[in-house]
């Protein structure tokens, strides 16, 4: 492919997944009151129970933005804060009920939106063509 073909690829692609990403935020009236980085922070809780520093340096920010993150998410009954078993110093942070409740209900929004969407605009052929893109897709987040 000539570099220009790959320049406009990457750029259209660029803003077609910005743009559904904005869209996909508008569409969960749950996950409105959260930003990005606490919406992702939550789905990082809800595979296990985290450091706040191990959560800064996932997120790649700093600790003390990680500190306001949690202390919004704490406010909003989210997350629980642990003191460490190994370390009384530490405080590990897990996902509550409440938080975990509100990030399955702000994905099943998120999801019957898209579901909905590919419904109503792409034919058999399109939906299949939108699957095998998911694996090429995924080859590029995973990408360092």
């Amino acid at each position: 492919m000539s570099e220009i073909k790959n320049e406009q690829l990457a750029s259209d692609l660029r803003t077609v997944t910005t743009r559904l990403i904005k869209k996909l935020r508008k569409k969960s009236a749950t996950g409105s009151q959260l930003s990005l980085t606490e919406r992702s922070t939550m789905s990082l809780l809800y595979k296990g129970e985290y450091l706040p520093s191990e959560l800064a340096a996932m997120e790649k920010i700093t600790n003390q933005s990680m500190s306001q993150i949690l202390s919004h998410l704490l406010e909003l009954g989210y997350i629980t804060r642990t003191a460490s078993i190994t370390d009384k110093r530490k405080v590990l942070i897990s996902l509550s009920a409440e938080g975990e409740k509100t990030l399955l209900r702000v994905r099943s929004e998120r999801d019957e939106w898209i579901k909905k969407a590919v419904a109503e605009t792409c034919d058999a052929e399109e939906q299949e063509l939108l699957r095998k893109a998911i694996i090429t897709l995924t080859k590029l987040v995973d990408f360092d």
